[in-house]
């Protein structure tokens, strides 16, 4: 299977480089040419993906940001053979799929919403790595969710980096969930760490610091986008955790021990319960 690679940060770098280590021949362009360059004489790719040979691609991946995935999409359709498979990685999934079934409709091939459900705090193809997605969740958003032989054949596609697991969404609940589950967590963290009292942690922290300061550390540019385009939903959950937070702060300034304690009862049986 000839398989195409738009962008090769630490995602995109991951997926071309299991495919090859799986046997397909990859195809694969990042916006910087020297990237593009560097992925081919390192091993990850057997050559530059350009308009001229992208027919050949049966499945295409967009691991780019999702504005850029849906520009590369409206540029590139007439190019994209109608029996291939496109799957984006983005972030979020409302806007590139709205695009994607749209431009895919329009163009005759399958467009499928995808997000790896993997990665570090660096970015970049040095980080890449071909176990990446080995055991990791990957999230779908097929444009009909009762259409289980398409679902299959996707599952089939992707069989090369070695998930653990499939689930199948809508672009909605997707980005509903993401809003909880990665995208206020990096808030969090990133809102965590500007404390005065950060810079004079050492000797001071151990795993709890650690494991909340992990993702704040983050590509910028890059999580702005997704934040902005999953707003309302990403606000929603801001605006719930500031009123939690300040139930323990007026325990607090009220010295209610009782309340305090409640409080963090309540925390700590939420979390048994959700796993």
């Amino acid at each position: 299977m000839t398989v195409g690679v738009v962008g090769l940060g630490l995602i995109g770098g991951s997926m071309a480089k299991a495919y090859k280590a799986a046997g397909h021949r990859v195809l694969a362009t990042d916006i910087d040419a020297s990237v593009t360059a560097f992925a081919e004489m390192a091993g990850a790719s057997d050559g530059e993906l350009t308009r001229e040979n992208l027919a050949s691609c049966e499945l295409i991946l967009l691991a780019v940001y999702p504005a850029a995935a849906a520009k590369y999409l409206e540029e590139n359709a007439s190019h994209i053979d109608r029996n291939a498979v496109v799957i984006d990685c983005c972030g979020i999934k409302r806007e590139i799929c709205e695009a994607g079934f749209r431009v895919a409709k329009e163009h005759g091939f399958l467009f499928v919403g995808g997000h790896p459900m993997a990665g570090t705090h660096f970015s970049g193809f040095k980080y890449s790595r071909a176990t990446l997605f080995k055991g990791a969740p990957m999230v779908l958003v097929p444009p009909a969710l009762d259409d289980m032989q398409m679902i299959d054949r996707v599952r089939g596609l992707l069989s090369a980096p070695e998930f653990g697991s499939f689930s199948v969404t809508t672009a909605d609940r997707h980005d509903e969930m993401i809003a909880f589950t990665s995208q206020l967590a990096h808030v969090v963290s990133n809102a965590y760490i500007k404390s005065p009292t950060a810079g004079s942690h050492q000797g001071f922290s151990a795993g709890s610091y650690k494991d909340l300061t992990r993702v704040a550390w983050l590509n910028a540019p890059m999580w702005a986008e997704l934040f902005l385009d999953n707003r309302d939903h990403l606000m929603q959950e801001i605006d719930g955790l500031t009123a939690e937070l300040q139930k323990y702060r007026d325990a607090l300034a009220a010295g209610d021990r009782e309340t305090l304690c409640a409080l963090l009862e309540e925390g700590k049986k939420r979390k048994e319960e959700v796993g």
